[in-house]
């Protein structure tokens, strides 16, 4: 029985049983070994641009680094990310992870008293937020433990639009 619903899980996931995902303690392990195997394979697309393996892994280490370097987060801390489904997305949610942080996913429609009580239940003390939510997210952000702030534009880690 269980069995069955493993293997339905992965269908619907696309991983194929051949996969060994056992072999894997954690999710940037299975990414590690990805990136190895296949950098130039695209990763994620948004917008008409996609990512590589090789440039998500670029991209989220360089994030990382950032994020270790900013003296009012330590591991362990939560960061919260509110972006839609953005090329950002992906490279916020690895890096945040690859700097030993809590990634808490905070869905960009809440309202100003859904998205406070998200903050503070959570204890976030960060958050990534695509510049389009900022309204609400100023409008709460007093009332919560968040300290350091992350503005993407949609356009980020897009290429220039040709004329």
């Amino acid at each position: 029985m269980i069995e069955t619903v493993i293997e339905t899980a992965r269908a619907r996931a696309g991983i194929g049983s051949h996969i060994d995902i056992d072999c894997f303690r954690n999710l940037l392990e299975l990414i590690d070994d990805a990136v190895a195997k296949y950098p130039d394979k695209p990763a994620f697309s948004s917008l008409g641009h996609t990512l590589t393996l090789g440039e998500l892994d670029r991209l989220s280490r360089k994030f990382a680094a950032f994020l270790q370097q900013q003296p009012q987060l330590q591991p362990g801390d939560r960061i919260a990310i509110q972006l839609p489904n953005l090329i950002q997305y992906p490279v916020a949610l690895f890096g945040a992870m690859r700097a030993g942080m809590v990634v808490v996913n905070t869905n960009p429609l809440y309202t100003t008293n859904e998205l406070e009580h998200q903050l503070n239940d959570a204890g976030a003390k960060a958050l990534i937020i695509l510049a389009n939510f900022g309204s609400n997210a100023e409008k709460v952000l007093p009332k919560t433990s968040v300290r350091l702030v992350i503005v993407t534009q949609l356009a980020d880690l897009h290429p220039p639009l040709e004329p």
